[in-house]
């Protein structure tokens, strides 16, 4: 059991019984192969943890967001969900921020974090009285013309880079020397930049950092704070005022792929900053985060059904509907994002038997597209299904578009008051008709009426 009581072992339970009533009310069968399920119990019990962490290491009556990091697990109902457990929305593109407002987040409860930010976006943002983070100093130049052409209620402020080194994911760490994202405070110049900035700018009044996340160990996430809070110290210092009033620390709080324990926790990250850092906790500044995975993994899980079994040079294997269209990393990069693979029979029930060294395959015409290579199991058999675990955040609501394979339906489940479970459409799923409207569909003819000059 971790320390608010969001017990591995409880998740488990749920979501055997998920599975099975999931294969019981039809949401799982021959013509509904693959689905997500998504356990409402476990995201309400993270999203209290996460408040509750903070709490217990911040003074009294400063000012908190935690703002989800929408990339994670882009879904309406999943943030409409959140709201209502008091947690706001990071966004990092016009779809993202669209989404957060169809759920009804507030401005207030919003932060905008992109690289790539165009003038209409940040119009947008300013307009609406959004938090920006300016992640370089031609966005600085585009934000600085916008306040000037109109009054705007949005806290503003930059993202820097502290420089402070990589994890065990080159693709998630984001304070590497080279990293794309914020002002490299290390290079030549940069942090006096970064000063002057404010200096010249009293309405900047936010800092912001992230240091990585998912391979990311917590004392280097609390070294990337740590440097980024010596940044905020030393310009107020310099101005000789407490201009900078709030750090937005990211998110990154890694994940643990390999059993039902959640691990590292909040409670355990918060208590490191405390350590590393007391004086962002001393009520001087407010605290910004934008936590993702850490909120939504463990509280996902894709079922797909077997289709079919084989043997190939002497090893079992299952080919299922879950592959690379909706475990894309894990597919192509299964280094790094292992997941666990639980087996279920054609009722739904938790298989047992011996174990035996099998492929999980997915559906899509390249031989890599495998959940799990050289997996012990026991044995699937045609009309089983394949359960792939912690996949909340950054896989089923990802889909990539390989044979034009279709999304598919998600579903939010609780326990019943009657010992069943209780199932609610999160996305539906995709349609073919979808797929060739997405496709061009309505311009089919189009290429067809181009020609080059003298070709007929």
């Amino acid at each position: 059991m971790d320390e608010y009581g969001n017990s591995g072992e409880g998740r488990a339970t749920r979501r055997d019984e998920a599975v099975r009533a999931a294969v019981e009310q039809g949401l799982l069968g021959p013509d509904s192969p693959i689905v997500g399920l998504l356990d409402v119990t476990g995201i309400r019990e993270s999203a209290a943890e996460l408040r509750a962490a903070f709490a217990e290491v911040t003074a009294p009556g400063t000012p908190v967001l935690h703002a989800f990091a929408v990339k994670a697990t882009p879904l309406v109902p999943v943030l409409r969900l959140l709201r209502e457990e008091g947690i706001g929305a990071e966004v990092a593109s016009p779809g993202e921020l669209a989404l957060a407002r169809a759920a009804g987040l507030s401005p207030a409860e919003t932060v905008l974090d992109s690289p790539a930010k165009t003038p209409a976006e940040l119009r947008e943002a300013l307009a609406l009285g959004i938090a920006v983070n300016a992640d370089n100093p031609q966005e600085l130049d585009r934000i600085d013309g916008l306040v000037r052409s109109a009054v705007s209620r949005s806290p503003l402020g930059i993202r820097v880079n502290p420089q402070v080194g990589g994890g065990s994911i080159g693709a998630t760490s984001t304070a590497t020397a080279t990293s794309k994202f914020g002002v490299a405070l290390r290079d030549e110049g940069a942090r006096e930049w970064v000063v002057r900035a404010y200096l010249d700018r009293p309405w900047l009044s936010r800092l912001h950092a992230h240091t990585g996340s998912q391979g990311i160990p917590l004392p280097l996430m609390a070294q990337g704070v740590a440097e980024t809070y010596a940044l905020a110290e030393e310009i107020n210092r310099r101005i000789g005022r407490p201009q900078i009033d709030t750090i937005d620390i990211g998110g990154g709080l890694p994940v643990n792929f390999a059993s039902d324990v959640t691990a590292p926790t909040y409670a355990e990250y918060a208590r490191a900053l405390r350590e590393a850092v007391p004086g962002l906790f001393d009520g001087r500044y407010g605290l910004v985060t934008e936590f993702g995975r850490s909120l939504l993994a463990k509280h996902g899980t894709i079922v797909a059904r077997v289709e079919y079994t084989k043997s190939a040079g002497g090893r079992a294997v299952a080919v299922t509907h879950a592959g690379v269209q909706v475990a894309t990393r894990t597919v192509y990069v299964p280094g790094s994002w292992p997941l666990r693979i639980t087996a279920y029979d054609g009722k739904g029930r938790p298989k047992s038997g011996p174990e035996v060294v099998q492929d999980v395959a997915g559906p899509a015409c390249f031989a890599g597209d495998l959940l799990a290579e050289g997996r012990a199991l026991p044995l699937l058999d045609q009309g089983d299904y394949a359960a792939a675990l912690d996949t909340g955040a950054y896989y089923f609501a990802h889909h990539y578009a390989y044979n034009s394979l279709a999304r598919p339906g998600i579903y939010g489940f609780v326990p019943d008051h009657a010992g069943g479970v209780r199932f609610a459409t999160v996305r539906d799923p995709q349609t073919l008709a979808s797929i060739v409207a997405e496709s061009g569909g309505a311009h089919a003819g189009a290429l067809t009426t181009l020609h080059a000059p003298g070709s007929r």
